[in-house]
C-alpha cells in the first residue's frame, strides 16, 4: 500500500496559514504552536509575493487537495477519472467523491483529528459500515450508510466517545458520540464541506 510520506509542516506551511488552519486538526494546533509560520525555505517570506502561472495554480491546488485528504497521486488521478464520467460539475462531483471516503466521514464526525488516525482505526477493523466489518478506508460511502464501531476496546471506545465531544461533526452527518456512530444523511455540496479549494482548478489541471 502507498502512502504519503515527508515532513507534513513543512508541505502545509507552504500554503499560507489559511491552507494551515483548514488542515486536520492535529496539524492546524502544530501549526499554532509553532514558530516557523513562513512558507519554508531561506527566502520564504518572499514566495508569498511571487507570481504564478496558471498551470502552477493549478498544480497548487492539486496539491493542497492531497494534502488535506492525504492522498498519493494515483489515488487523486483516479478520483479526476472517477468524477468526469459521472453526470454534472466534474469538480463537483470530484469534491463529493473526496468527502465521501470513509476514512474522511470518521474525521468529519470528529472521532479521530487527522485522516491518517482515522485511517488506522478503520485498517485496524475497529468500525462496520453498514453491518459489515470493514479494513479499507478508500471505501465511499452513500447517503443513507451507517458507519458504527464495532472494536472490543471500552478504553477505545471511550476514548473515541470524548474526542468527538471535543469536536464539531459535519452538518451532513448525523453523529452519537456515546454510542459512536455515524449516519450519512447526504453527501455535502462545496458551501458544506468548507474546504479551501478550487475544485475547477484541479479538474483544468489534468483535463489538459
Amino acid at each position: 500500500m502507498s502512502r504519503n510520506t515527508g515532513p507534513k509542516m513543512r508541505k502545509v506551511r507552504s500554503h499560507g496559514e489559511e491552507f494551515a488552519m483548514a488542515a486536520d486538526r492535529s496539524l492546524a494546533n502544530k501549526y499554532i504552536r509553532s514558530h516557523r509560520k513562513q512558507p519554508p525555505g531561506v527566502h520564504g517570506s518572499n514566495q508569498l509575493f511571487r507570481k504564478h502561472s496558471n498551470y502552477s495554480l493549478q498544480l497548487r491546488e492539486k496539491q493542497k487537495a492531497k494534502i488535506l485528504y492525504y492522498l498519493t497521486e494515483k489515488q487523486m488521478r483516479g478520483y479526476y477519472k472517477m468524477a468526469a464520467k459521472h453526470a454534472g460539475s466534474t469538480s463537483d462531483n470530484l469534491l463529493r467523491i473526496l468527502e465521501s471516503r470513509l476514512d474522511n466521514i470518521i474525521y468529519r464526525a470528529g472521532f479521530a483529528n487527522s485522516h491518517p488516525a482515522a485511517r488506522q482505526l478503520i485498517s485496524h477493523r475497529q468500525f462496520s459500515w453498514n453491518g459489515q466489518r470493514v479494513s479499507i478506508p478508500s471505501i465511499l460511502v452513500s447517503p443513507g450508510d451507517k458507519i458504527a464501531f464495532v472494536g472490543k476496546s471500552n478504553k477505545l471506545k471511550e476514548g473515541l466517545t470524548v474526542t468527538a465531544t471535543e469536536n464539531q461533526p459535519a452538518s451532513w452527518l448525523e453523529v452519537d458520540a456515546n454510542k459512536v456512530t455515524i449516519v450519512v444523511k447526504n453527501l455535502p455540496e462545496k458551501v458544506e464541506a468548507a474546504m479551501p479549494l478550487n475544485e475547477q482548478l484541479i479538474v483544468e489541471f489534468y483535463s489538459r
